[in-house]
């Protein structure tokens, strides 16, 4: 197993709440993660549409991943989120973030989600703080 994946498999496994939510971790490589959802009923808020927590939490968990491949923690420290449209019950939704500045200690993540038509619903920009405490693998 590479480096990538374990570090894929720690984000799938020490995540409770998105394990709860369905969100998990499928592709990750240096300064990049996708993470992928299906839209349940559980999900949809009273205008019968997905939650824009949903959204976020994919968004932050993308770019969190990104900067995991790093073999570091990280958290957020600032978020923009911008809601172009809304899926539905049943969509496949993917988040795909991009870290677009490296550094030290404070990066910054562009991400970008869209269903299984590829259709964009929304886009983000993210920056984490790493902290000094390496993934255990």
């Amino acid at each position: 197993m590479d480096l990538y994946e374990a570090i894929r498999n720690v984000r799938n496994t020490s995540n409770p709440f998105c394990q709860r939510l369905g969100i998990w971790v499928e592709e990750l490589r240096e300064g990049y993660a996708r993470v992928t959802k299906t839209i349940g009923p559980e999900d949809l808020n009273p205008a019968d549409v997905p939650h824009g927590g949903v959204y976020f939490t994919m968004a932050d968990t993308a770019c969190g991943s990104a900067m995991a491949s790093h073999g570091y923690l990280a958290v957020t420290v600032d978020a923009n989120f911008h809601f172009l449209r809304s899926g539905k019950e049943g969509d496949v939704l993917t988040a795909e973030a991009r870290e677009i500045k490296p550094g030290r200690t404070l990066s910054v993540c562009d991400v970008h989600i869209t269903d299984q038509a590829g259709t964009l619903l929304g886009t983000g920009t993210f920056t984490f703080y790493r902290l000094a405490k390496k993934i255990q693998l």
